[in-house]
């Protein structure tokens, strides 16, 4: 007891000892504490990636999207499928911290999503989420791209997932997508766009998981990132954000040198042949131009008034599915088109340097096929010869002024848009909303007269009858329309007439019939020109 008394006197002491020794002796010694220091401003090392923010106070989501310039342009030859196979795994796989089962449990709370796709030049990461979970959803998307687990089930699930788009969805059960694949195989053979961006058969097989570690090591840099971030998120939100990528290397392999698309003599016909109730179409013919050029604007009115995508707007649709019935839809394009899930607008983030005039024609009946065919040929010519009528012109001005707003019409889509002009170098709506008014008839005809035809094409038909359609196209007979039902207009049956006559030049060894299944096994034989590209590239390594 007289122990523990002496041993607390003695730490009373030694505490009051150091509060004496630690006190101001006078006032003057007393000096209050200065104001906290804010951090020093952060520094890249190396520079930034680009960035597009638009901030929408009012907006109670933010969108965000992670743009890496990286593609099927960028596979190496023999491994045909790797930048998209690289991309699954960072999209729809795991992290050092968390399985992908425990990724979709962390974002399911948050009732966001994150969403991959890529393209031949572009691989895209994106959601959107309540500004509420912005912080936690930007770790958790940052996180998949900065820290992938690359586990062997994950490789193992997604190649299998890759493999199976070609050889059962594409092969087996989307007829429409198989034709556009199949066209671009005949445009673009030997050249990197000449293969579905989801690889090849044997491409996809010869993958290892290495490779996939190699690849986003070599391209994931900061280089080729676009980080995008709209809405409304709080103040520091989107720079804080980017800095989380302050860890990626700051180049890379370099982008590679895109040759030019092949030259073609003559027309060229693939018919893909497969068990198919309709056959559906996909016809293409190269563009030397894209949003860049300011010819773009004008053949933009060509293109809608010829065929706007799902809409009644275009002659196509209008006089092969209107007038006649054919089928569901009639389209035409100047640059790639992948419609963005089930809505009825194009998908933003999915630029490329090279594009190409496409009609699709969406299954048709196979006793008209031909008909349909002969048809879009017949219209587009028509168009070449006569120019775009006036009525046509004035209508297809008004509807794209307004039209063309609905394909930024959430916060999601406008940012998707707007790092589209970071990259191409032009604003897509704000070039048609300063051009349309001032746009004259003459420049619209001179573009259409200057990139439009039906002389050297690539069309594809996928039908059931490969023999037989061959056959028909190489004699030239008429191929008149059956129609299910009387009381067709007399204007339109002595015009179907001209139809079911139009010529379709064509020598015998530019039309090939090949099996469904043989389709996508391996990359074509790269031309010269790619295999320059590709030696260039290298060397800059």
């Amino acid at each position: 007891m007289i122990a523990s008394m002496l041993l607390m006197a003695g730490l009373g002491t030694r505490r009051a000892r150091a509060a004496e020794e630690s006190a101001p002796t006078s006032a003057a010694e007393a000096k209050p504490a200065g104001p906290l220091k804010a951090p020093p401003p952060f520094r890249w090392a190396g520079e930034p990636p680009k960035t597009v923010f638009l901030p929408s106070p009012n907006n109670p989501l933010v969108a965000i999207r992670v743009l890496f310039r990286v593609g099927a342009v960028d596979d190496p030859k023999g491994k045909e499928g790797l930048a998209a196979l690289t991309a699954e795994m960072l999209g729809k796989g795991g992290t050092r911290a968390r399985s992908y089962a425990e990724v979709l449990d962390a974002l399911y709370p948050l009732a966001a999503y994150i969403r991959v796709y890529g393209d031949k030049e572009s691989v895209l990461f994106e959601g959107m989420v309540h500004r509420d979970n912005a912080d936690k959803f930007a770790e958790l998307l940052a996180e998949q791209i900065m820290s992938p687990r690359f586990a062997e089930d994950d490789f193992t699930r997604n190649r299998q997932d890759a493999l199976d788009s070609i050889t059962k969805t594409l092969r087996g059960n989307d007829d429409e997508d198989l034709g556009k694949q199949a066209m671009a195989t005949v445009l673009y053979a030997g050249h990197p766009y000449g293969y579905p961006s989801q690889g090849t058969v044997a491409g996809l097989n010869a993958i290892t998981l290495d490779d996939v570690k190699l690849f986003y090591a070599l391209h994931y840099t900061r280089d080729r990132l676009v980080v995008g971030v709209g809405g409304g998120y709080s103040e520091g939100f989107a720079e804080a954000f980017t800095r989380r990528f302050a860890a990626l290397g700051h180049r890379g392999a370099p982008q590679r040198s895109l040759p030019p698309a092949p030259k073609h003599a003559g027309n060229e016909i693939l018919i893909v042949e497969k068990d198919a109730r309709a056959n559906a179409i996909s016809i293409g013919r190269p563009l030397p131009i894209t949003r860049a050029s300011s010819d773009f604007y004008p053949l933009t009115v060509a293109r809608s008034y010829l065929g706007e995508h799902r809409t009644f707007n275009g002659v196509l649709m209008n006089h092969l599915r209107g007038n006649r019935g054919l089928n569901y839809g009639d389209y035409a394009y100047i640059e790639n088109f992948i419609q963005d899930g089930w809505s009825t607008f194009p998908l933003p983030n999915i630029p490329r340097r090279g594009q190409h005039f496409e009609i699709w024609l969406r299954p048709v009946p196979p006793q008209n096929s031909l008909f349909a065919l002969r048809g879009a040929l017949y219209e587009t010519d028509k168009l070449v010869r006569e120019g775009i009528p006036e009525a046509g012109f004035e209508a297809t001005k008004t509807f794209l002024m307004n039209y063309a707003d609905l394909w930024i019409q959430d916060i999601s889509r406008r940012l998707g848009y707007a790092m589209d002009s970071a990259i191409i170098g032009k604003d897509l709506i704000k070039e048609l909303h300063e051009r349309l008014p001032k746009m004259k008839k003459a420049e619209v005809d001179r573009v259409i007269k200057k990139y439009l035809g039906i002389d050297k094409l690539s069309i594809a038909i996928v039908t059931d009858k490969g023999a037989d359609v061959r056959r028909k196209l190489l004699d030239g007979v008429p191929t008149p329309i059956t129609y299910d039902t009387a009381g067709t207009p007399a204007e339109i049956l002595a015009e179907d007439k001209i139809i079911e006559k139009f010529p379709l030049p064509v020598q015998a060894e530019n039309v090939k019939v090949v099996p469904v299944d043989q389709l996508f096994e391996k990359a074509s034989e790269r031309t010269a020109a790619t295999k320059s590209a590709e030696k260039a590239g290298d060397q800059k390594k």
